[in-house]
């Protein structure tokens, strides 16, 4: 291989991981932020690409090059508790990874709830979650993606939003969706928070969610094993048996209520990988699996 051959495969080996990179990061909102008070900005990031304290929520865009779209698309939703977002590892690494199977991904920021930067904290996260749906049916002409092929994906918490956005789109939390449904077309929730009922859910998400004294109503509100319906989308849902901060009974309670309703999902259980599957099960193991249950579900081609 000569010198010019070499600069030639080097270029094209870079422009085409650059193509894979985030194109664009933009405002969720065009407008005014709702539910927003008006007070300063202070977010923070830390080197680790762990942030906190968002009131000004946003989409960042990841595109597969136009002649490898399937079409499919999934936005999704860090974990971090309500209290702070694994942006990067939860977010940008798995939108990557989407992007080199043909899937465009979209990292949602979303507000993290708080009594200072929002009028009712419980609503703000769902309305991001509603408004990133909406915003994609919007522009998918613009981002060659089908707007009947709208996923949403969570870890932890954001398995609890993901799942809130997959159970709660009948009653719109938005000023107005301009029409357009709100329902995501498909879940995928990575060891998810799903139930703050007693014994059950991850008490630190609950309290940041609705407060340390949510009322009953409220708590069996956002458990959403009580919130499914025939009209669920349906769900890959992914957890490990030895998880010690998220039961994996969130899980097998949701999956249980997706059957009971007739909605297609599938459940993989691992004996190992605690809260976070840092080690195992490995992101090739899992991550290959919920691309089957895509394929397999008719999302993807």
């Amino acid at each position: 291989m000569n010198i010019i051959t070499k600069i030639n495969v080097t270029v094209f080996g870079i422009l085409s991981a650059l193509s894979c990179l985030a194109q664009q990061e933009i405002a969720l909102y065009s407008s005014t932020v709702p539910n927003a008070k008006d007070v300063v900005n202070e977010e923070v990031k830390t080197a680790s690409n762990v942030v906190s304290k968002v009131s000004q929520p946003t989409l960042t865009v990841f595109l597969p090059p136009k002649e490898k779209a399937t079409g499919a698309s999934v936005i999704i939703c860090p974990g971090g508790g309500y209290g702070v977002l694994v942006i990067k590892r939860e977010g940008y690494d798995v939108a990557e990874a989407f992007t080199k199977q043909g899937i465009a991904a979209f990292v949602l920021k979303y507000r993290l709830p708080s009594d200072k930067t929002m009028i009712d904290p419980s609503i703000g996260p769902l309305q991001d979650a509603q408004q990133a749906i909406k915003t994609i049916r919007q522009r998918a002409a613009e981002w060659n993606v089908d707007p009947k092929k709208i996923g949403i994906m969570g870890f932890s918490a954001g398995g609890h939003l993901a799942a809130t956005a997959g159970t709660h789109f009948e009653k719109p939390v938005l000023p107005t969706t301009e029409g357009i449904s709100v329902r995501p077309d498909f879940m995928i929730l990575v060891y998810p928070v799903i139930s703050f009922m007693e014994g059950i859910g991850h008490k630190g998400s609950g309290a940041n969610l609705l407060g340390k004294n949510a009322s009953s109503e409220q708590i069996k509100l956002f458990s959403n094993e009580l919130q499914v319906t025939s009209s669920t989308p349906p769900a890959f849902i992914t957890h490990a048996s030895d998880d010690t901060v998220v039961p994996v009974s969130n899980s097998l309670l949701f999956y249980e209520a997706l059957q009971r309703n007739a909605v297609s999902s599938e459940l993989h259980i691992y004996s190992k990988g605690e809260h976070g599957y840092l080690k195992v099960p490995a992101f090739d193991e899992w991550f290959g699996r919920c691309l089957h249950w895509m394929t397999t579900a008719g999302f993807v081609k």
